[in-house]
Parts: C-alpha cells; sequence; structure tokens
C-alpha cells in the first residue's frame, strides 16, 4: 500500500512539472512571439497542455470522485473552449486588419473556387 501512494505522488509531481514546463513555454511564447497569430497560437495550444496535465494531477491525487471528477469537467471544458476562443481571436484580428507576417495570406472564397476549377 505504501508504493502504491508512493507511485501516486510521483506521478502527481511528474504532472505538476510537465503542466508548469508547457504553462512557461506558452507565457513565452506570448512575451516573445511578434504578432496577434503567432501569440494566439503560443497561448491557446501549450496552455491547453498544462491546464490539462495539472488538472489530470488533481484527478491522479483526488481520485474519480469530488475534486477528480471536478478535474475531468475541467478538462473538457478546456478541449471545447480553447480552439473556439483561439480561433475568434485569429478572426477577430482578421476582420480588423491584422497583417500577416511574411508572405502569408488569409485564405479568401475568391481563391478557394480558383482552386477547384
Amino acid at each position: 500500500m505504501v508504493e502504491l501512494e508512493a507511485i501516486r505522488q510521483v506521478t502527481v509531481m511528474g504532472l505538476v512539472v510537465i503542466g508548469c514546463f508547457f504553462l512557461t513555454v506558452g507565457t513565452i511564447g506570448l512575451l516573445r512571439l511578434p504578432n496577434v497569430y503567432n501569440r494566439m497560437h503560443a497561448t491557446s495550444k501549450p496552455t491547453t497542455l498544462g491546464t490539462v496535465t495539472i488538472f489530470l494531477a488533481g484527478f491522479v491525487q483526488f481520485g474519480p470522485g469530488g475534486a477528480g471528477l471536478t478535474s475531468l469537467v475541467g478538462i473538457v471544458f478546456l478541449f471545447l473552449t480553447v480552439p473556439t476562443g483561439a480561433h475568434m481571436i485569429a478572426r477577430a484580428a482578421q476582420k480588423t486588419g491584422v497583417p500577416f507576417l511574411g508572405s502569408v495570406t488569409w485564405p479568401t472564397e475568391k481563391s478557394d473556387t480558383d482552386e477547384e476549377s
């Protein structure tokens, strides 16, 4: 029983460390990247992974009932809302005229129909 408790604690610590790493990477990306599109990507992907691993650490620590169930609901909520929010930020930036870097362009309906012909 003591071995199982030690394995659980090591798992929780490992998940928290991995989560903190991804959250730090997302924060650095937010501070260092040049435009809203890159920053949006840097904050949505790694911070989702970081938060999910910390939620998983809570699930491992508290089990399937109570706070563990809340952790699982938090994971589902993140996977449903973060991609939607990132997409809305990118579309709002595009509609307000924030330019892409380099030769990257936003796909338009005209170019979509030209490619099909």
